[in-house]
C-alpha cells in the first residue's frame, strides 16, 4: 500500500492531460489515483509549460476516519472526503493530517485542497454546476436584543402602543 503523507497528490484515473504528458501513479480507490512523485509545484509547472492551466479553485475541507492503524485511520478519512469532491475537480492534495491514538483506534483528519487541470483558462460552466448558496437572513431580533442596544429596544416597545391607522376601523391601539 501506498504510504499516506501530508502533501500527497492525488488525481482522478479518468483525468485528461496534455498530449506525451506522463505521471507515474498507483490506484488508490473510486476512480483516483496516487501521484508517485512530486508534488502540486512540481505538477503546476509541468502543466503549465504545456499552455494548460492548473487551478486551485476552492478552499480545503476538513474529513475524519478511523482505523486500527494510523495508516488505516488516514486512507478511510481520504476515502470520505474523495467521495465529497465535486466531478468538476480533477485533482486534489492532502494539505494536512492529524492523527489522534485512542487506546483501540486510531482517529485522522484530513485537510484536502481541491485543483483543476483543463487546457483553457476559463472554466465551462456546466448546467448541472450548484449555484453559490445565500444564506437565509433572520427577520427576528436575538434574545435580549433590547438590552444591547437600549435605544433602539425603547424605540421598539414604544412602536408597539403606537395607533395603527386601518381602513375599515379607523385608528386602534396596536
Amino acid at each position: 500500500m501506498h504510504t499516506i503523507a501530508e502533501l500527497t497528490l492525488l488525481l482522478r484515473a479518468q483525468i485528461e492531460l496534455p498530449a506525451n504528458f506522463r505521471l507515474a501513479t498507483d490506484e488508490f480507490c473510486e476512480g483516483w489515483e496516487f501521484v508517485r512523485t512530486g508534488g502540486v509545484g512540481r505538477l503546476e509547472r509541468k502543466i503549465q509549460s504545456r499552455g494548460w492551466h492548473f487551478i486551485k479553485i476552492a478552499d480545503g475541507f476538513l474529513r475524519s476516519g478511523v482505523g486500527p492503524t494510523s495508516q488505516q485511520a488516514i486512507a478511510n478519512a481520504l476515502r470520505l472526503a474523495l467521495r465529497r469532491v465535486s466531478a468538476h475537480f480533477n485533482a486534489v492534495e492532502l494539505e494536512t493530517i492529524e492523527i489522534t491514538q485512542y487506546p483501540w483506534f486510531f482517529l485522522a483528519r484530513v485537510l484536502m485542497c481541491p485543483y483543476r487541470i483543463q487546457q483553457h483558462g476559463v472554466a465551462p460552466v456546466t448546467d448541472d454546476a450548484p449555484p453559490y448558496p445565500i444564506p437565509a437572513r433572520s427577520r427576528r431580533l436575538r434574545v435580549g436584543a433590547a438590552n444591547l442596544f437600549p435605544i433602539l429596544g425603547g424605540a421598539i416597545l414604544a412602536r408597539k402602543k403606537m395607533p395603527v391607522t386601518t381602513r375599515s376601523s379607523g385608528s386602534r391601539i396596536a
